[in-house]
């Protein structure tokens, strides 16, 4: 028995000089970890730009320059379109025209100068339906161009007919409608009314 209270006097001798030791009510005593440099709310990132540098995108050696000395930039990109359909439908009807005057001129058979005709006239009828009741069919251009196109439709049919008639031309009594003289004149009267219908339909505005 007094071997144990002597180890508990030196105990609390021993114990008793250092008060680190001593926790109670006070908690914990020791070193802590600094958590709020540790685990401190982070700082946004900055994210990095696609190019390297902005401004040269947009800068003057970046960007190739216009090619204003290209007449097919100029007349179509830079300038609107001011052209109406009713004068674009001229201008398709000027080449059928000259087609047709050319092929005059060349004394084409009766079967090439048919389909030119016939092609010709097909579009008239469209051009005559589109237009009818629109104000450009008191233009002199539309009412010359229908008439062009009947004059040469006959023109047209009669060269067929003679064509196909000529074996009996001299048995017939319209021998003088089919013969070469008189077909000759129906088309040179029908290349000055081209002509002249060529240049109303240059003028249309």
């Amino acid at each position: 028995m007094a071997l144990i209270l002597s180890t508990n006097s030196a105990a609390f001798a021993f114990f008793g000089k250092d008060n680190s030791f001593d926790t109670e009510g006070r908690g914990y005593v020791g070193t802590l970890p600094n958590v709020t440099k540790q685990y401190g709310p982070s700082e946004p990132a900055q994210s990095s730009p696609i190019f390297e540098k902005t401004q040269k995108f947009h800068s003057a050696n970046e960007l190739k320059p216009i090619p204003r000395e290209d007449p097919a930039f100029v007349n179509i990109i830079l300038k609107p379109d001011k052209t109406s359909q009713y004068i674009n439908d001229l201008n398709e009807f000027i080449l059928m025209l000259e087609k047709i005057y050319d092929s005059i001129e060349a004394r084409e058979n009766v079967q090439k100068f048919a389909a030119r005709v016939y092609f010709f006239k097909k579009n008239a009828d469209y051009f005559r339906d589109k237009y009818a009741a629109k104000p450009e069919s008191y233009y002199e251009s539309y009412q010359r161009l229908l008439d062009l196109s009947l004059r040469a439709n006959a023109v047209s049919q009669l060269r067929a007919e003679a064509e196909k008639y000529k074996p009996y031309l001299a048995y017939s009594g319209s021998g003088k409608v089919y013969n070469s003289e008189n077909i000759d004149q129906q088309l040179e009267y029908l290349k000055s009314e081209i002509e002249s219908t060529i240049v109303i339909l240059k003028e249309a505005e």
